[in-house]
């Protein structure tokens, strides 16, 4: 006997799976037998992820957005860089924002300000990461923050209790 899947229907919450059997060798006439159905119970997994938006005081939850996804892996890419600079500066006692700027081929002033993206606290740098930082809140308005983490969240107006300590 050669078993064989002659249907497959996916309906909420079950599949049904039709088989077919056939009967005898290739020289003689198949004979096919159908079998019962087989039904699996099945439920589609949600793919969309729900997310909690980190808000400054004063913005109700109904009226946020999160931040746009192309301003958010700008972002990410920037602290990146800023942390490998900062590295970089560290590790290597040649090393000045100078000598990046021209290997970049960008500002001094640019340089300085994507290293400070490196001093930001742990949990905006996960609220980034997770999209959880509210329109607005991108490179521009994140650089020249102080290093001191829970004054990093009173000047963006976000609630304080995320802080590290």
């Amino acid at each position: 006997m050669n078993g064989h899947v002659a249907r497959v229907q996916v309906l909420s919450g079950k599949i049904v799976i039709q088989l077919v059997e056939s009967e005898g060798d290739d020289t003689e006439s198949n004979k096919v037998v159908r079998r019962k159905p087989l039904h699996i119970p099945w439920q589609k997994n949600q793919f969309k992820r729900r997310r909690e938006l980190l808000l400054p005081d004063g913005i109700q939850s109904q009226d946020a957005r999160s931040i746009r996804s192309e301003n958010r892996a700008t972002l990410i890419s920037s602290i990146a860089r800023g942390r490998r600079w900062l590295e970089e500066l560290i590790s290597n006692p040649a090393a000045n924002p100078p000598l990046i700027a021209e290997r970049e081929s960008c500002s001094m002033r640019k340089v300085n300000m994507t290293i400070s993206l490196a001093f930001l606290a742990p949990d905006i740098v996960n609220a980034a990461i997770e999209g959880q930082l509210p329109h607005g809140m991108g490179v521009s308005r994140l650089t020249d923050l102080p290093a001191e983490w829970s004054r990093q969240f009173q000047l963006l107006g976000l609630p304080a209790s995320r802080v590290l300590w």
